[in-house]
């Protein structure tokens, strides 16, 4: 579908969508932050006067790696400056002070360190941002359900020591592959003997849930190399694991370089998707959404499903974003090293005051919020709750969005009791059902919005 259909035709039919695929957009959050532009100044007091604050969600970002992997396209900067990493995270608790005085009376119920890789970070100045949070936003660390995000070459003693000190629970690591020609592919240096010592040093460290990371899709890969990554990745017994379906992005180093045999066939992707998904299954894993397993071992007591991307969602460092209902704000966006340093450099040069006012973002209407609603809750288990639908909105889901009905009738969804729930094939194709549910208007920001 051209860009002219897209305007000619605000909802096309969810038949049309399939056509295209089963990957087209990962619907991670809603609207996509390509989506943002600058706004208004407003202030984050007055933004965050009117919501509730009893369990907010707190996210600090640390946008710094040890390498730029090839198909990564998020907000990072491979290997900075020490100067600037220590600049950075004056920055951050900078900021925090400004948001302490812009929320007022609040209480964290969750916190999550992102990046990029905050395992990147010196054990100093990690220990620093979280007792930062502990002091100047009041979270209680060992009684709030965090994790961090850590790669397989940064996992050392000493970062761990101040994880489990600060009270983390689960530890998040990219993996990608256990075959080295797929992690070649990837443009990913890494050696089995490496994520092999540090998964070994996350177990000692005695961490309720680790998590691992896997990219299914790559140059070069079978359903049998696949599995045996699966393999790999379960004599290790992970409480979670998600599987990414590889997206070439343009201006990421697999773009760059034109590698695009993975997307070519979505058939494929699907058939990897299928294999490993069965496996799972079998092992007795249970199935949350298109990409997250949760083990039968995994603790249930570690708090809601590990989502940064809910309403009620304060975000730290550049490139975080926060969430109210109606307004999406952060600092810009890049991939690009120059463009991603210039956001960082502005970043580290405000002070509390610019801190305290949101000037980048998206402001969700009623039917954007609804929409985001919707997205949020049907790509995930259990589903969309038809009676948390017209709580939250004053009225039926099937009024404000009949097009779900689509999805009953193709046989992508049920309808019973009171929750709308995907089925299986439903689920493997949340990356079309997402994109189908956005709005003319975000799909028209969007430079590649799925059309």
């Amino acid at each position: 579908m051209t860009q002219a259909m897209i305007q000619a035709e605000p909802q096309a039919s969810l038949a049309e969508w399939l056509q295209q695929g089963p990957y087209q957009a990962y619907s991670y959050s809603y609207p996509h932050k390509s989506a943002y532009r600058a706004l208004p100044a407003r202030s984050l007091r007055d933004a965050w006067a009117a919501e509730d604050r009893s369990a907010l969600f707190a996210y600090i970002h640390v946008p710094f790696c040890t390498m730029r992997c090839g198909f990564c396209n998020l907000f990072a900067m491979a290997q900075p400056a020490e100067a600037l990493v220590e600049s950075y995270v004056d920055a951050v608790v900078r900021q925090m002070r400004a948001m302490d005085r812009a929320l007022g009376e609040r209480r964290f119920a969750r916190l999550a360190v992102g990046g990029g890789t905050p395992s990147y970070l010196p054990a100093a100045l990690l220990e620093r941002l979280y007792v930062a949070a502990e002091r100047i936003l009041g979270i209680d660390l060992q009684a709030t359900p965090s994790g961090i995000e850590v790669s397989p070459e940064t996992v050392t003693p000493e970062r761990l020591r101040v994880c489990r000190a600060m009270g983390v629970q689960r530890v998040s690591m990219g993996i990608q592959s256990f075959a080295q020609h797929e992690v070649r592919a990837l443009a990913r240096p890494q050696q089995n003997a490496v994520v092999i010592e540090a998964i070994a040093r996350i177990r000692e460290a005695g961490f309720p849930v680790m998590n691992l990371d896997l990219i299914y899709g790559i140059d070069g890969q079978t359903v049998e190399s696949w599995l045996s990554s699966i393999e790999s990745a379960l004599a290790f017994g992970p409480e979670e694991l998600y599987l990414y379906p590889l997206y070439v992005r343009e201006q990421t180093g697999l773009g760059k370089m034109a590698i695009r045999k993975a997307e070519q066939g979505a058939d494929f992707r699907q058939a990897l998707y299928a294999a490993a998904r069965a496996r799972l299954l079998a092992a007795g894993y249970e199935q949350v959404s298109m990409r997250m397993f949760r083990a039968p071992h995994a603790p249930c007591d570690n708090g809601p499903v590990y989502c940064c991307q809910d309403d009620g969602m304060v975000g730290f460092g550049a490139g975080a974003r926060s969430y109210t209902r109606s307004l999406h704000y952060s600092s810009s966006y890049a991939v690009q090293r120059s463009a991603t340093r210039s956001i960082i450099e502005d970043f580290i040069a405000c002070d509390e005051a610019q801190f305290a006012e949101a000037r980048y973002g998206f402001e969700l209407d009623g039917d954007e919020q609804r929409r985001r609603f919707v997205i949020q809750s049907l790509l995930t288990d259990p589903g969309l709750s038809h009676a948390a639908y017209e709580q939250r909105f004053g009225a039926p889901v099937l009024e404000d969005l009949p097009q779900l009905q689509e999805l009953t009738a193709l046989e992508l969804a049920t309808d019973e009791a009171g929750l709308f729930t995907l089925s299986a094939q439903g689920v493997s194709y949340s990356d079309t059902i997402g994109p189908w549910l956005a709005s003319t208007a975000v799909r028209r920001l969007m430079p590649d919005a799925p059309c």
